[in-house]
């Protein structure tokens, strides 16, 4: 599975990498990234969950 964020969309509220810092982290920008865009199965509940609590839907795992 891959993760992707789009900046775009993105409001910077950090959320992710709170709930997932295995894969998401901020950028300079303030904006998050999926500096770790390959989601292991270990981790696939947590990107999960992040996806799913992010307040703006930029997320995406598939």
């Amino acid at each position: 599975m891959k993760a992707n964020v789009d900046k775009d969309t993105c409001i910077g509220c950090g959320l992710c990498p709170d709930v997932c810092p295995e894969i998401f982290q901020m950028d300079d920008d303030g904006k998050a990234i999926a500096y770790n865009p390959d989601v292991t199965e270990d981790l696939v509940d947590s990107a999960k969950d992040a996806e799913a609590q992010c307040p703006v839907e930029a997320i995406t795992i598939q």
